[in-house]
């Protein structure tokens, strides 16, 4: 497993796809500090291109690596190799070198600039822990749609979907049921609701730890309010990790009645 998380990473990393998604934070996050020089700032601008940006790349990697390695896949397959290392390896390699690319994409602007002695430094860290959850959770979501779907159309318009559906369509719907429901008790169903989506989850995480909750519209502004910062903050970090554990154990278990 370790072989071809090792082959993954560095096919994926040595891409001009992955050098232009590092820079592209990196010229972001150096734009955004020279012109605000004010930690917070920047980190609540980075999220806002955060939340959609990396969901949607670790969404395209993972559909166009499967589908790209297909004929690597079936090589390996014919090898005495276990299925479910082959498949974790490449999920692995897809979403280390992605995380790796938004690590050093939008740490390196901050140390630059020397904000890391900052009080607010823990926001950005708050905020690269955020990414990375959703580089693996989309990737593995992508993965487990690819593999599902022989079909290449169908399988990356179905990834797509659910992408536009959690980082756009959800709150849109949520916000229309919240207003239907408005005349009942409804925090504890908003509550409920916020776990289901992991962009809301990693919105919510920054919120409780930038205090920014106007920000971060409804369902930020009930979960800070119901939870507070300190159980909050482990709520949602509980729940992203069950929303990456949940994808990759669907992978495994798919995987080892696939048949190619």
């Amino acid at each position: 497993m370790l072989k071809i998380l090792k082959y993954s990473f560095f096919d994926l990393i040595r891409s001009r796809w992955s050098i232009i998604y590092f820079f592209f934070y990196f010229v972001t996050g150096m734009v955004l500090l020279y012109l605000s020089n004010d930690v917070s700032k920047a980190v609540a601008s980075l999220m806002n291109v955060t939340f959609i940006l990396t969901p949607l790349i670790g969404t395209i990697f993972g559909v166009m690596n499967f589908y790209n390695s297909r004929e690597f896949i079936e090589l390996l397959l014919a090898q005495p190799v276990p299925r479910k290392n082959i498949f974790l390896g490449m999920f692995l390699g897809i979403s280390t070198s992605l995380s790796l690319s938004l690590f050093l994409g939008m740490g390196l602007p901050f140390l630059i600039f020397g904000t890391f002695g900052s009080d607010q430094i823990m926001s950005l860290v708050f905020l690269l822990i955020s990414g990375i959850f959703l580089t693996f959770i989309f990737t593995a979501l992508a993965f487990y749609i690819a593999l599902v779907n022989e079909n290449r159309l169908k399988g990356f318009g179905l990834a797509i979907l659910i992408w536009l559906f959690m980082a756009f369509i959800y709150d849109g719907v949520f916000l229309l049921l919240l207003i239907f429901l408005q005349e009942y008790p409804i925090e504890k169903f908003a509550i409920a609701m916020s776990l289901f989506n992991p962009v809301d989850l990693s919105r919510i995480l920054i919120m409780l730890k930038l205090d920014i909750s106007a920000l971060m519209g409804y369902t930020g502004a009930v979960f800070n309010k119901f939870f507070g910062n300190n159980s909050g903050m482990l709520i949602s970090i509980a729940a992203l990790i069950i929303w990456s554990a949940v994808p990759v154990f669907l992978i495994l278990k798919k995987s080892a009645k696939k048949d190619f």
